[in-house]
Order: structure tokens, then C-alpha cells, then sequence
């Protein structure tokens, strides 16, 4: 009987220990959520944090190659207006139309002409005034003509 007691008391002691060995493991579990929890929150705003910074610098990354290809595209965009403007102005030029600063000297004349005709009117008996020197035009000449086949026939009969 004696060793039926040591069993029972060796079965009871062993009951005890894995009753204190569950009750710690549930203690610990528990600690591990809490902690968990209170870590979980702060990891969460460390990553928000990390986050913010990662967007901040994708967008500085961004926004220059944005500017750079921006600034190509309006040097392009210039030299292809350049290149336009080039080549309306030359075959204005062929077709004889006068340029803006061809067409500036001559309203200047203009100008200056309507003041000494407009001073010729008023000063009508009086002395006649001195004009302006006349200045060159600076018109593109017109290209040679060929004589008129009426011009020819009447210079053989004669």
C-alpha cells in the first residue's frame, strides 16, 4: 500500500507540475499577445513613417525626370517652330511677298511723305519746303521679263 500512496502522491505531484506548466505557457501567451498588440502598434507607424518617406522620394525621383523630358520636349518644340518660321519665310521670299521689316521701312516713308505733303498744303504760297531724302527701297527686284511678242512684231516693221 505504501508504494500505491507514492504513486499516487508521485501522480498528484506530476499533476501539479503540468498544472503549473500549462498555467505559465497560458501566462506566457498571454504576455506574448499584450505585447504583440503594443509592439503591433508601434511597427504599424514605423511603417506608415517608412512609407511616407519611400512616396516622398519616388515622387522627388518622379517629378525631376517629369522636369527633364518637359525640358526636351519644349527645345524640341522650339527648334521645329524655328525650322517652320525658316521655311514660310523663304518661300514668302521666293513668291516676292515682302517681310514685316520690309513692309516697317516702307510704312516709315509713308509716313514721313504724308507729313510733307500734309506741310505742302498748308504752306502753299510760302516756300516750299525740303523733302526728305529719298531713301532706298529695300524690295527683292522682280525677276526679268521676256519682251512681249507685241513689242517684237512692231520693232520688225519699223
Amino acid at each position: 500500500m505504501a508504494s500505491k500512496l507514492k504513486t499516487i502522491s508521485d501522480n498528484n505531484q506530476l499533476a501539479a507540475t503540468i498544472k503549473e506548466s500549462t498555467q505559465q505557457i497560458w501566462l506566457a501567451g498571454l504576455g506574448a499577445f499584450a505585447k504583440a498588440q503594443e509592439e503591433g502598434g508601434k511597427m504599424f507607424d514605423a511603417l506608415v513613417k517608412e512609407g511616407e518617406m519611400m512616396q516622398k522620394k519616388t515622387r522627388e525621383v518622379a517629378d525631376a525626370r517629369i522636369a527633364a523630358v518637359a525640358g526636351r520636349a519644349a527645345d524640341t518644340w522650339d527648334r521645329l517652330e524655328q525650322v517652320f518660321e525658316d521655311r514660310v519665310a523663304r518661300a514668302l521670299g521666293s513668291l516676292g511677298v515682302p517681310s514685316k521689316k520690309e513692309v516697317d521701312v516702307l510704312s516709315k516713308r509713308i509716313a514721313e511723305l504724308t507729313a510733307a505733303v500734309q506741310e505742302l498744303a498748308q504752306n502753299k504760297g510760302k516756300a516750299a519746303p525740303r523733302l526728305p531724302a529719298a531713301k532706298p527701297a529695300v524690295a527683292k527686284p522682280a525677276p526679268a521679263k521676256k519682251a512681249a511678242p507685241a513689242r517684237k512684231a512692231a520693232r520688225k516693221s519699223a
